[in-house]
């Protein structure tokens, strides 16, 4: 029987934080440098989940502008780069994220970050939003050769961690997290209020919570304690 310990795996942008007004800003300054019109924010959020280079080329696409590799590339670096110093400026926790950490921890469970933004990224804004040190990994999409939807993804981010991966939890907001999550054989708890063009519920994730006050007893349903 495994003495490692359970574990909950968070996805970041839609699911701990509610940070579009931060990414669809630093899209939109570049939209503007290549003289295309800003996309409301509104109409621009279900363009996030896939990391950065998919939010870029989803923006563009959007604005009615194709994209050579080279300037999809050059973009991106101007991306990062603006980005990483605006990464905290309108981005907040969503409510009950602290407490429902605080009631996972007091049950035993092991938290980690799952998330396809850039490592130093996630790491500086979750620290700036001051939840960083209660994560055991903090894993971004190039901590490891694969990233969501990719299983290995979560499974990796899960042994960095030193969780157990038989009684593992992810929670997530979008289509990357529920198939990566269910190809790896973890229970996943899907958020409404994230980003996404389909409602999670019809992704097929096994649990569904509108509120983070919700997201202890989803869990316990999905990860009970060891018999």
């Amino acid at each position: 029987m495994s003495t490692l310990p359970k574990i909950a795996v968070f996805d970041l942008d839609g699911t701990l934080a509610e940070t579009a007004g931060d990414l669809i800003g630093t899209l939109n300054v570049l939209l503007l440098r290549e003289g295309l019109p800003e996309l409301p924010l509104a109409d621009a959020r279900d363009l996030i989940g896939a990391g950065a280079k998919a939010l870029i080329r989803r923006g563009f696409e959007a604005a009615g502008k194709a994209l050579t590799p080279e300037r999809h590339e050059a973009l991106f670096a101007d991306f990062l780069e603006h980005y990483g110093a605006h990464l905290c400026d309108r981005s907040h926790l969503y409510p009950g994220v602290v407490e429902a950490l605080d009631r996972l921890e007091a049950e035993g469970f092991r938290l980690a970050v799952c998330t396809n933004k850039v490592e130093l990224h996630a790491v500086d804004l979750l620290d700036k939003l001051g939840i960083g040190g209660r994560f055991a990994a903090i894993c971004g999409r190039a901590t490891f050769p694969y990233s969501k939807p990719d299983p290995r993804h979560i499974t990796l981010t899960i042994a960095k961690a030193g969780g157990d991966p038989a009684r593992a939890v992810m929670v997530g907001d979008s289509r990357a997290d529920i198939d990566a999550a269910k190809a790896a054989g973890i229970p996943v708890v899907a958020v409404t209020f994230g980003y996404t063009d389909t409602p999670v519920d019809r992704l097929g994730p096994d649990r569904v919570i509108g509120h983070f006050t919700e997201l202890a007893d989803a869990v316990a349903e999905l990860v009970p304690p060891r018999a």
